[in-house]
């Protein structure tokens, strides 16, 4: 059993940890290829990219994994094929499969989505699961592109919607404003409909008073899109961790906190109803949603032993809380942060800040921090201090530093937003040492320019599809998602690719002790080869 990884976090507490000894520190250079699999037979079907993100997992013996227009079972030992089924139409999830052991009626079970579908195979097979819905299949009114989180004998998935404003990550799949990004549970035998939580709560329900104006209404995003879920087993709960509502930069129309945005839900699994939640970031003005999954984990904290579930997110910060309450650990404090100018934009405040452990990726910037010759090259930092002086430098007023309001024609003043874009922890989220008491996450610590201004192309007409204001970035910058860095070059004057402007490090692997909240220790993650 030891030598299996049955589900994508490979238990249900996401602990992600493998009690295998045999590969360590002493040989792990050693390892050479034992086989290879072609995911794309003759350089045929999708992108390369679709298999970047794969996690296969192993159960008794077999490997299974999405590839593409595929689903496949492989031996382990030496990557020959076992079955595959090739889909009519679509892609399977790029991320991962679920297996159901199965009862005493039904034989054991691959799950998968594909996007509008959840589909179910024979695991010894790979035929299409008779009984499950209609031919192994149940089409999803809400479209789901992750792995499907399975309980006992309950299916329980999150939601891939989108508003206007917002990256569209499946181009093919035709979401607007006005579809909810609620969670699902479906029978792991027949494929009916268990049960549906609101992530974006409905008139008498806790939080709707949180979205002013009747925002509630024709919401879009404020989803469960992490990779799956994690459940305490003993207890029946399921931690939901739900992202950002639509749009990510601007709220103007959305006044109030907004539950259940960038909230770790708590409900009972079998029944979908509320147990507690604790909101990780108020109002989202900065994509500072929590696509990690949480993690389970028992701590001894004051002499007691306390059931604690650890949230990371986006925006940097690390929430550990008892999961059976929803209580902070060490402590959480409501602190001011700074206000934006943004016309009709609400402002939170006040954002939660933990009180142990402190950030654990850069939450803000001065012009101390830029990088100099010594950390990178003298003509990278000459590129960084061009930079900031072409722009008369960049604003930072600590965490949660508003996107700042360029009326059209004005001169330039521009954010410069710690976490960036892809946040200080994303999806990648985190492994548990439950031994050692231990959490281990990649943080990264890129920063993001830019600005919010009317949107040229918004009417009351095409207000279900556009914003009347939103982010820009000056040109130069890369994309919609402008980053603060600079080009960097050889002696010979080769482009190296652009590297970020601040002191390094630029990407940490940390270890935080969840028995005291402090951090164990930190290193830097990654090597950029063409550095000195």
């Amino acid at each position: 059993p030891a030598a299996d990884w049955p589900m994508y976090n490979r238990d249900l507490a996401g602990t992600r940890y493998s009690p295998l000894s045999q590969i360590n520190t002493g040989n792990v250079a050693k390892l050479k290829q034992a086989w290879s699999y072609a995911m794309r037979p003759g350089g045929k079907g999708p992108a390369a990219g679709a298999f970047s993100e794969v996690t296969p997992i192993v159960v008794h013996g077999v490997m299974y994994l999405p590839a593409g227009d595929r689903v496949l079972a492989l031996d382990p030992d030496t990557g020959k094929e076992i079955w595959r089924y090739e889909l009519k139409t679509g892609l399977a999830c790029a991320r991962g499969v679920a297996y159901w052991p199965g009862d005493r009626h039904t034989a054991p079970r691959i799950f998968f989505t594909s996007l509008h579908e959840l589909m179910a195979l024979e695991a010894r097979t790979g035929r299409p699961a008779a009984g499950f819905g209609k031919d192994g299949e149940i089409t999803l009114k809400v479209p789901f592109a992750e792995v499907p989180t399975i309980y006992k004998d309950i299916i329980i998935l999150g939601a891939n919607v989108y508003g206007p404003g917002e990256v569209n990550l499946h181009p093919q799949d035709e979401v607007a404003k006005g579809i909810p990004g609620d969670s699902r549970a479906y029978d792991a035998r027949t494929g009916k409909k268990l049960w549906e939580f609101h992530t974006i709560p409905r008139p008498g329900e806790v939080g709707n008073d949180t979205w002013g104006d009747d925002s509630w209404k024709g919401r879009g995003g404020t989803n469960v899109w992490s990779m799956t879920m994690t459940v305490d087993e003993e207890r029946g709960i399921v931690y939901m961790p739900v992202g950002g509502p639509a749009a990510n930069y601007w709220g103007g129309d959305r006044p109030g906190n907004n539950l259940f945005s960038n909230t770790l839900v708590a409900v009972d699994a079998n029944t979908g109803k509320l147990k507690w939640y604790f909101q990780t970031v108020h109002h989202e003005l900065w994509d500072f949603d929590l696509p990690p999954e949480a993690a389970l984990i028992d701590i001894e904290h004051d002499g007691k032993k306390i059931p604690a579930v650890v949230q990371m997110g986006k925006s940097g910060y690390m929430f550990i809380l008892d999961r059976v309450t929803g209580k902070p650990v060490f402590g959480v404090e409501e602190r001011p942060v700074p206000k934006g100018d943004v016309p009709t934009e609400w402002y939170s405040p006040t954002q939660p800040f933990p009180v142990k452990p402190p950030p654990l990726s850069r939450v803000s910037f001065s012009r101390e921090d830029m990088v100099t010759a010594d950390d990178t090259t003298p003509q990278h930092a000459k590129a960084c201090e061009d930079l900031w002086n072409s722009v008369g430098g960049f604003y930072n007023a600590g965490p949660y530093t508003p996107w700042l309001f360029r009326p059209e024609g004005a001169p330039l003043k521009i954010s410069l937003v710690f976490p960036g874009a892809t946040g200080g922890a994303n999806w990648g989220g985190t492994a548990s040492d439950l031994k050692m008491g231990y959490v281990f996450v990649n943080t990264q610590n890129q920063g993001s320019v830019g600005w919010i201004a009317k949107n040229p192309r918004y009417t009351p007409e095409t207000a279900d599809i556009q914003l009347p204001y939103d982010r820009g970035v000056a040109p130069g910058f890369n994309g919609q998602f402008g980053s603060f860095t600079a080009l960097a070059k050889d002696a010979n004057g080769q482009a190296l690719g652009n590297w970020p402007c601040q002191k390094p490090p630029w990407e940490s692997l940390v270890a935080v002790n969840a028995n005291t909240g402090d951090i164990a220790w930190s290193v830097p993650l990654g090597i950029t080869e063409a550095l000195p």
